[in-house]
């Protein structure tokens, strides 16, 4: 299957969490690519958040959406890319995101919630989501949980 990765990353930690997931569905035989979603305006406060080249969507099977939580919610500019997408109908996909704080409930489940929201709304269907807590004692474990249960969805 050939699936899109589409990140978001202000940190570069999302986005590191992204090419583990490629290279797990690469080794599962899927052909992944990361692609990274970069706003030429209105990243530092979320308002009029504007595009250069987006990512051309039309070309995977799969579809795997990450940003981090900012603000204990999904990163403004995930969200304002959201709106702008097309029909996803017929696609796999699977969300995740990455944040700090180490409960679910300050900010990832609102994240995965908006995320999972968008997709089927565009006629998606979201199969697998994870939470990435970038602190903490347990993140490698986590990071390799989440990659190998959203792997799964394809």
């Amino acid at each position: 299957m050939k699936i899109g990765i589409i990140v978001y990353s202000q940190t570069g930690n999302t986005f590191s969490v992204a090419g583990k997931l490629k290279d797990k569905l690469t080794a599962a035989g899927h052909s992944a690519t990361v692609e990274r979603i970069v706003p030429t305006s209105g990243e530092k406060d979320g308002k009029n958040v504007k595009f250069g080249r987006l990512p051309d969507l039309t070309q995977y099977e799969g579809l795997v959406f990450a940003a981090p939580v900012q603000a204990f919610s999904l990163s403004a500019v995930m969200a304002a890319y959201l709106k702008q997408l097309p029909s996803l109908s017929g696609k796999k996909i699977a969300c995740f995101v990455t944040k700090g704080l180490p409960f679910a409930w300050t900010g990832g489940n609102s994240a995965i919630g908006k995320l999972t929201k968008e997709c089927e709304a565009r006629g998606g269907t979201v199969g697998a989501t994870g939470i990435v807590v970038w602190r903490g004692a347990n993140r490698d474990k986590n990071i390799a949980d989440v990659v190998d249960a959203i792997s799964k969805a394809f």
